[in-house]
């Protein structure tokens, strides 16, 4: 088996453990197979990758990129840990202005996989936290948008996290038009996945926390 795929309440979204080997020398963790992937229908054209690096009580979010360059996202953790947003922004979708949270621990080796139509935020619960992005379009400036942090209420554990200017300055839900709409027919052949003992995933429910919740184009790349 190389990834357990765990579903969430936010549809084509998961969380994704892939086998973590460990010996003297220290561990070993294989992020992506796209033979597995492509069996699942999850996204496998990764366009860019990068990393950032946050100190503790830091928030990224709420981040998305409105099309025709959305783009289905995969991050995980390489050090450290956070605690991981998704929020549904796809009219139609039945999560709709909904959330999942997840604790991405580099220890654990978990991944979160984010469909198109969803904004993406963390924050840092160590003294520092390494995350990686795979995404499925090439940035683009003048797609780059995001709303309020702290609009979908109640995702985090400080009222006061350390935030950028432009993370600050982004609209609250509130206010959104989502230009995104739910395709429930690629949802669905996402959700498809074999039972345990048959290949590659094992599916079962994730364990995620969920709440109700209810744009701003950025002048700059910033995860």
């Amino acid at each position: 088996m190389i990834f357990e795929k765990m579903a969430s309440t936010i549809p084509g979204c998961f969380e994704l453990l892939p086998r973590k080997m460990e010996d003297s020398r220290g561990s070993f963790v294989k992020t992506f197979h796209r033979n597995a992937f492509e069996e699942h229908a999850l996204e496998t054209g990764w366009q860019e990758e990068y990393y950032s690096v946050s100190h503790k009580r830091v928030l990224r979010g709420l981040h998305f990129q409105l099309p025709p360059h959305n783009h289905t996202k995969l991050v995980y953790c390489v050090s450290g840990v956070v605690l991981d947003a998704v929020v549904d922004l796809r009219e139609g979708s039945p999560r709709y202005g909904q959330f999942a949270l997840f604790n991405l621990d580099a220890t654990k080796a978990n991944m979160i996989y984010i469909p198109k139509g969803c904004a993406h935020g963390f924050y840092t619960l160590s003294d520092s936290a390494t995350i990686v992005y795979k995404v499925s379009t090439v940035y683009s400036p003048d797609h780059d948008a995001g709303i309020l942090w702290n609009s979908v209420s109640p995702i985090w554990p400080d009222p006061d996290p350390i935030l950028s200017q432009r993370d600050r300055a982004f609209p609250p839900f509130a206010s959104f038009v989502s230009p995104f709409q739910y395709d429930q027919s690629v949802q669905g052949r996402a959700a498809e996945g074999r039972h345990e003992n048959d290949g590659d995933f094992n599916i079962s429910q994730g364990s995620t926390i969920h709440g109700h919740a209810p744009f701003l184009v950025g002048n700059g790349e910033e995860p």
